[in-house]
C-alpha cells in the first residue's frame, strides 16, 4: 500500500506511505483518489487531512516512473488535485519536512493547508529543465503572490515554511503549527473547526494580479535571460505565471500545460533529466549491495600538503572530519597550512563563511613530520608527486604504520592503481581517490577500484564521498582511468588541429562557443604545460607509433608551462586569468607547421567542434567495452563534474547519443581520411560501430 487510510473521529487520514519521499507514482495516485472516495462516502466523516510519512509530505515525482508513459497513466497528478478540489468534505494539507514538485501541487489543491515549521517548500522542476506542469504556475502566485511566487518557481530552490508564512497577504498556509510534533494534533483540531464551512475555498478562485504587469515581467525576463543562458526552461516559467495574472485559470492551465509539454521535448531537459539520473546511478555498484558492511572513518591522515593535499584536507575538515597531515618538511608543511588558511580566510571576507566556523575547521587540523604519528588514522590518502617510484616509497610506509583495516587510498590521476596496492602486504585496502584540482572546490571524484579492492572499502569511500560533498563514479584500472584517459584523445585532437592551420584562441573559441567551461589550450595552461609534456614522454617510450603533434613540446621547450609561469599557449598577467593571445606562439606553430611541409586550410567551427567531442566519445566507448566505466551515464558525470562539459548537453555520451550514433561513425570515417590526423584512432570503437548499425544509443 502506498498510502494508509484511519479514521479518527469524524477527522480521516489520508497518509502518503512511498518511501523515501513519498513520490506520486500511480500506484499512489490511484490509492489517494479511492481513499478520497471512501471518506467522502462514509457519513461519520466531515473532513479529511492528507499527510505523509515519514520524513516528507511528499517529495513530487516517482523518479522511478520519471519520463514513463505511467507518469500520465490516469488518475494522473491533475486529475487527483481535481478530484480533491471538487470533494463535498473540506481537505486539509498537513505538510512538514519535504514539500515539493507535484507535492506542492498536490497541497495547493486541497482546500486547506497547516504546515510544520523547518519544512522545505519548493518547485524544482526548472532543474530539470522544466516547469511545474500540475498547476504549480497557476496556484502558488495565487496562494503566495506573483513575485515571491515567480522567484520560487525560476529558481527552484526550497524556502523554509516560516519564511514563507511571514509574507504579506499570503494565502499559502492557513496555520503553522507549534512544532514538527504536534502537527497532526494541530491538523485534526483545525479540520474539526472547518468541517461545516462552506464554500469550500480554492487556490483557483484567489485573484492573480501584479500591479505594474508589464514593467514587472519585462525586469523578470531580463534577468532571467541574463542568468539561463543555454536553458530555456527559466523563460518559459516567467511566461507562464505571467499567464497566470493575464488569463482565467483555466487557460493558464491549458497555457502551462502547452509550456510543460514543448519543454520535455528539449534536449536541454533531456539533458537535466538524464543528469539527475545519472548523478544517482553513478552511486551505485552494480556487485556492491547496498547493505554492504562498511568501516567507519572517524579520522584522516594526508600525505603532502601541497595545492591538492591543502585541498583535499580542506573537504574533511569541511564535513567536521579531523585530519592530519604529512609532509618531510616543517617549511613545506607552514606553506600548504599557510595556503589553506588563506583560502578559508577569503570564505570569510566574502561572507561565504562565519569567522568560528572557519576556527572550527583549522582546529580539527593537525600536522607531523613523521609516519608513526599517522597509525591510528582510519584512512590515509596520498597526494604526493605523480611518479612510480615516490609513491612505492609512501605505501610502503603507509603498510608498515598503518593499522589493520584502515583505508589505504592514492590520489593518482594516471598510475597503476594495482602496482601502487603491491607495494603493500594488503591490497584489499588500497583504493584510488583521484581528486580534481581545486580539490575543495571540484565536485568530481574519480574513486578506482584495484583488481583486488575489498567491496567493504568501495562501499566505505562511496558514503565518504557523499559525506564530503563530492559526486564519486567508480572507475576500474586503466592508464588514466576514465576522464583523464579521454582527455589525452581529444589534447591530441587540439595538436592535430594547430598543425593543419588552426590558432591555439581559434580551437578554444569553437568548443567554449559549444559550451565548455574553457578550451583544450586554456586548460593546458591552468593545469600546467609540463604535466602534459610528462605523460607525452611516457608515451613516446611506451607506444612509440602513437602519433602525435610536436607544437606543445616546443612550447614547453621555452618554459612556457602556463598561468603559473605567467606564460604558456597565452600570455597571463599576475593576479588574472585572463588569456592573452600571444603572437610569438603563434609564429612558432606557423614555423613547426612550415617545417613539416603543410599547408595551413581553414578550418571550420564545426569540424573543431565534432574532432574534440568525437575524439572523448570514440575513447569512451572503448572505456566502457573494457568495462573500466560500468555504464554510459557514468562518464557523462566524469565530464559535467570534472571537465567542463556543458551541463545543457548531458555529458559526450548523451550528446553522441542526440547527434545520432550513425552520424557519429560517419564524421568519424571522413576525418580518418585527412592523411594529418590519426587514422587508426577513427576506426570506431567496436561497441560504438555496433550500436550505430544496429540504430541504438549509449544511454
Amino acid at each position: 500500500m502506498t498510502t494508509l487510510y484511519e479514521v479518527h473521529g469524524s477527522v480521516a487520514l489520508i497518509t502518503l506511505s512511498n518511501p523515501p519521499v513519498n513520490g506520486l507514482g500511480h500506484a499512489t495516485r490511484l490509492s489517494i483518489t479511492d481513499n478520497l472516495q471512501k471518506a467522502n462516502d462514509d457519513d461519520a466523516v466531515k473532513s479529511i487531512v492528507i499527510t505523509g510519512a515519514g520524513k516528507a509530505f511528499s517529495g513530487g515525482a516517482d523518479i522511478k516512473e520519471f519520463g514513463s508513459p505511467k507518469a500520465l497513466q490516469e488518475p494522473n497528478l491533475l486529475s487527483v488535485i481535481v478530484a480533491i478540489e471538487k470533494s463535498p468534505k473540506p481537505v486539509v494539507a498537513a505538510i512538514h519536512s519535504v514539500c515539493m514538485g507535484g507535492g506542492l501541487e498536490l497541497a495547493l489543491g486541497c482546500h486547506y493547508r497547516i504546515a510544520a515549521p523547518g519544512c522545505s517548500v519548493a518547485l524544482p522542476e526548472v532543474k530539470l529543465g522544466l516547469l511545474p506542469g500540475a498547476g504549480g504556475t497557476q496556484r502558488l502566485p495565487r496562494a503566495l503572490g506573483v513575485e515571491p511566487a515567480l522567484n520560487m518557481i525560476v529558481s527552484g530552490e526550497p524556502v523554509k515554511s516560516e519564511m514563507l508564512a511571514q509574507i504579506p497577504g499570503q494565502k499559502l498556509f492557513d496555520k503553522l503549527s507549534s512544532s514538527p510534533d504536534t502537527l497532526a494534533e494541530e491538523a485534526f483540531a483545525f479540520a474539526q473547526a472547518i468541517a461545516e464551512t462552506r464554500p469550500l475555498p480554492l487556490v483557483r478562485d484567489l485573484p492573480c494580479k501584479h500591479r505594474n504587469g508589464d514593467a514587472y515581467f519585462q525586469f523578470a525576463r531580463n534577468m532571467v535571460k541574463g542568468m539561463a543562458k543555454n536553458f530555456p526552461a527559466p523563460l518559459k516559467c516567467v511566461d507562464a505565471v505571467e499567464a497566470a495574472t493575464r488569463q482565467k485559470f483555466e487557460d493558464g492551465m491549458r497555457i502551462e500545460r502547452e509550456l510543460f509539454t514543448n519543454l520535455m521535448f528539449t534536449p536541454e531537459s533531456r539533458a537535466l533529466r538524464h543528469v539527475f539520473m545519472a548523478e544517482r546511478a553513478a552511486s551505485k555498484i552494480p556487485d556492491v549491495p547496498a547493505d554492504t558492511a562498511q568501516r567507519a572513518i572517524n579520522s584522516i591522515a594526508v600525505i603532502g600538503a601541497g595545492t591538492m593535499g591543502g585541498g583535499i584536507a580542506m573537504n574533511f575538515l569541511n564535513a567536521g572530519i579531523p585530519v592530519k597531515m604529512l609532509e618531510m618538511k616543517q617549511d613545506a608543511l607552514d606553506r600548504g597550512i599557510a595556503t589553506m588558511r588563506k583560502n578559508y580566510e577569503s570564505q570569510v571576507k566574502k561572507g561565504k563563511l562565519k569567522q568560528d566556523k572557519y576556527e572550527e575547521r583549522m582546529g580539527l587540523l593537525s600536522t607531523t613530520l613523521s609516519y608513526d604519528d599517522l597509525k591510528d588514522a582510519d584512512m590515509v590518502i596520498e597526494a604526493v608527486f605523480e611518479e612510480m617510484g615516490v609513491k612505492e616509497k609512501v605505501f610502503t610506509e603507509l603498510d608498515r604504520v598503518m593499522k589493520p583495516g584502515a583505508i589505504l587510498a592514492s590520489n593518482t590521476s594516471t598510475l597503476d592503481l594495482n602496482q601502487i596496492a603491491s607495494f603493500t602486504k594488503r591490497p584489499e585496502d588500497v583504493v584510488g581517490l583521484h581528486f580534481f584540482s581545486p580539490a575543495n572546490i571540484m565536485k568530481l571524484l574519480e574513486v578506482v577500484r584495484g583488481d583486488k579492492t575489498a567491496k567493504y572499502v568501495m562501499a566505505t569511500v562511496m558514503a565518504v564521498a557523499k559525506k564530503i560533498r563530492k559526486t564519486a563514479v567508480v572507475s576500474g584500472v586503466c592508464d588514466g582511468f576514465i576522464g583523464n584517459r579521454m582527455i589525452e584523445q581529444y589534447g591530441r585532437q587540439g595538436g592535430f588541429l594547430l598543425d593543419e592551420g588552426c590558432t591555439p584562441a581559434q580551437v578554444d573559441k569553437a568548443i567554449e562557443k559549444f559550451g565548455f567551461a574553457m578550451g583544450p589550450f586554456r586548460m593546458g595552461d591552468l593545469a600546467g604545460n609540463d604535466i602534459g609534456w610528462a605523460i607525452r614522454k611516457r608515451r613516446y617510450q611506451e607506444k612509440p607509433d602513437m602519433k602525435y603533434s610536436k607544437t606543445a613540446d616546443l612550447l614547453c621547450e621555452k618554459g612556457r608551462f602556463g598561468q603559473k609561469t605567467g606564460a604558456g599557449w597565452y600570455d597571463y598577467v599576475a593576479g588574472k586569468r585572463d588569456a592573452i593571445p600571444n603572437q610569438e606562439v603563434v609564429s612558432m606553430i606557423e614555423a613547426h607547421r612550415n617545417s613539416l611541409g603543410i599547408t595551413p586550410r581553414k578550418i571550420s567551427d564545426d569540424e573543431i567542434v565534432q574532432r574534440l567531442v568525437y575524439s572523448l566519445v570514440n575513447e569512451a566507448a572503448h572505456i566502457l567495452e573494457e568495462g573500466i566505466a560500468s555504464k554510459a551515464s557514468d562518464i557523462d558525470m566524469v565530464y559535467l563534474m570534472g571537465y567542463g562539459f556543458p551541463l545543457y548537453r548531458g555529458g559526450p555520451m548523451l550528446y553522441a547519443d542526440q547527434v545520432g550514433l550513425f552520424n557519429v561513425v560517419q564524421a568519424m570515417n571522413r576525418f580518418a581520411k585527412n592523411p594529418l590526423d590519426d587514422a587508426s584512432f577513427w576506426q570506431p570503437a567496436p561497441l560504438l560501430a555496433r550500436l550505430a548499425a544496429e540504430g541504438k544509443t549509449f544511454n
